[in-house]
């Protein structure tokens, strides 16, 4: 591992491979991509962070936050080239965001508590922004699991909460229960409603037991992949196809699967 004072001449090395990417004697490819199409390079990226984080795969952790860091200075290059501003401005914003929203740290003021700094934070960062309203900051292009996640987030920040995670729990049983009312009256409009309060309290739910609500579900997808896969495959070792078999049958496959998998969750 290198030394992190290392970074800096390393990160300098990137931007000047970027420069000579997007230059005139440069690659193709690269000199064809634009702020669109990097966009998406990036968001892929980030989520092969957060596989690599799940996995607790540290070499691939590494690999992927190169790729991120890599990303980054692409998009910063597409804005130097533009005029608007460089990396050198973005390291520069980014550096004294961090020192002015921690006076506790860098000044005189004092935070005794997480909850303290928080408070200011959220604080520091409306006045900062200008912005009318705390969700002003929740991307519109973030999942919707996630920005469920991020609303609680910014009101639990002023306390507005539940005490523990079983009273979010009872929230989420409560939202069930007016589902399951919304469906017995056959009202299309209530019951998209009423879906729509459960997945709120069931993000919530999971904010309260610190865990991100958007990477369990990825996880929770990722488990019932393999598992169908697995269903397919037992299927055809008893000379059975999907779509060829019955419910029955293919319950008793998905139960073998689940047992063997550990038996812990899933449909």
């Amino acid at each position: 591992m290198h030394d992190a004072h290392d970074a800096g001449s390393r990160f300098q090395e990137l931007v000047n491979i970027l420069a000579a990417l997007r230059g005139p004697r440069g690659c193709p490819w690269d000199r064809e991509q634009d702020e669109k199409s990097i966009a998406d390079y990036f968001l892929e990226e980030v989520y092969e962070v957060l596989d690599a984080l799940v996995r607790g795969d540290r070499a691939a952790l590494s690999e992927e936050l190169g790729d991120v860091l890599m990303e980054v200075v692409f998009l910063s290059r597409l804005a130097e080239e533009k005029g608007d501003f460089s990396v050198a401005d973005a390291l520069g914003g980014i550096n004294q965001k961090m020192v002015r929203r921690h006076p506790h740290v860098f000044g005189s003021e004092k935070a005794e508590s997480s909850r303290e700094v928080l408070d200011a934070w959220a604080r520091r960062k409306k006045e900062e922004k200008r912005r009318s309203s705390h969700f002003e900051g929740i991307s519109p292009q973030a999942p919707s699991l996630l920005a469920a996640f991020q609303i609680g987030n910014k009101v639990a920040a002023f306390g507005f909460d539940w005490p523990a995670p079983g009273d979010a729990l009872a929230k989420a049983r409560e939202e069930l229960g007016e589902l399951e009312e919304a469906m017995g009256g056959g009202d299309a409009a209530r019951i998209e409603e009423e879906l729509g309060d459960c997945l709120f309290a069931l993000a919530n739910v999971a904010r309260k037991l610190k865990l991100n609500p958007e990477i369990a579900l990825r996880q929770g997808n990722a488990k019932f992949i393999r598992r169908f896969t697995e269903l397919e495959a037992g299927l055809e070792a008893e000379g059975k196809k999907l779509g060829a078999s019955t419910l029955e049958e293919m319950d008793a496959v998905w139960e073998w699967v689940k047992a063997s998998d550990g038996g812990n969750g899933g449909a």
